[in-house]
């Protein structure tokens, strides 16, 4: 299988020189579906907002690869347009900007679409995702619930259909329904070749997700420190993170 996503030796710092990667090394094929898991402040968002090109998070050691293309310097606009999208943890209201407008403009630049075949494709998405259409004129996120912004994150996921979907932490402020939809969705994703990076505390959002597929990475002051599969997510959530550590001597 093709390597999509190769980061090397990665050291990144945020408010000036503070390092919140340490030496992260992670390896993503085409089509595979990796899950970071670890505690609070153990660099799980940084990761991904790294990834995503934030100007917060500086890149002070190593290098980030995707399709074999050092992509450091690139903004955030031309990775989306190479085909990485980001799930956001905590999605913003964006007063002014209407939601039909908005995913047309995704459609348009980002796949090429024409203009004129959008609709009929928005229309059908939002119906998976339990939306109605009286929601493209608001704007982005209004008065939307914790849920409703996560399924909104996925509403454009699966317009987009990039090569890397990065997910930070989707389960987090969702209702039952909700989490069961969106598990759902990263399976439908995941089956037409999409590859996910999915960054989570808890294995509940697996459930619709062949455990056999699962590369699980345990994230502990940024780094790695074990991988494996389905049975990492059951130890985390039987036994949580300190006998992980434990295990692996880094529970100093």
């Amino acid at each position: 299988m093709n390597e999509l996503l190769t980061i090397e030796n990665l050291h990144v710092a945020v408010n000036g020189n503070k390092e919140i990667i340490s030496g992260l090394n992670l390896r993503i094929g085409e089509s595979e579906f990796h899950v970071v898991m670890g505690p609070n402040g153990s660099g799980k968002s940084t990761l991904a907002l790294t990834l995503m090109g934030h100007p917060r998070y500086r890149i002070t050691h190593g290098r980030i690869l995707f399709m074999g293309e050092e992509i450091a310097s690139l903004t955030p606009n031309e990775r989306g347009r190479r085909g990485i999208f980001m799930a956001f943890q905590q999605p913003k209201v964006v007063d002014g900007v209407r939601i039909k407008d908005y995913l047309t403009l995704l459609l348009t630049k980002v796949k090429g679409m024409d203009p004129l075949k959008t609709g009929k494709i928005i229309r059908k998405t939002l119906r998976e995702v339990w939306f109605s259409e009286d929601i493209l004129g608001r704007y982005i996120n209004e008065g939307f619930s914790g849920g409703e912004k996560k399924r909104f994150e996925i509403l454009q996921a699966l317009l987009l259909k990039p090569k890397l979907l990065i997910l930070d932490e989707p389960d987090s402020g969702v209702d039952i329904d909700s989490l069961s939809l969106i598990s759902s969705k990263l399976r439908k994703m995941h089956g037409e070749g999409i590859a996910v990076l999915l960054i989570t505390h808890y294995g509940r959002i697996l459930q619709h997700v062949d455990p056999r597929i699962l590369h699980v990475h345990i994230l502990r002051e940024g780094r790695i420190v074990m991988s494996g599969q389905e049975e990492l997510v059951e130890r985390i959530e039987q036994e949580g993170f300190r006998k992980i550590f434990e295990e692996c001597g880094c529970n100093e």
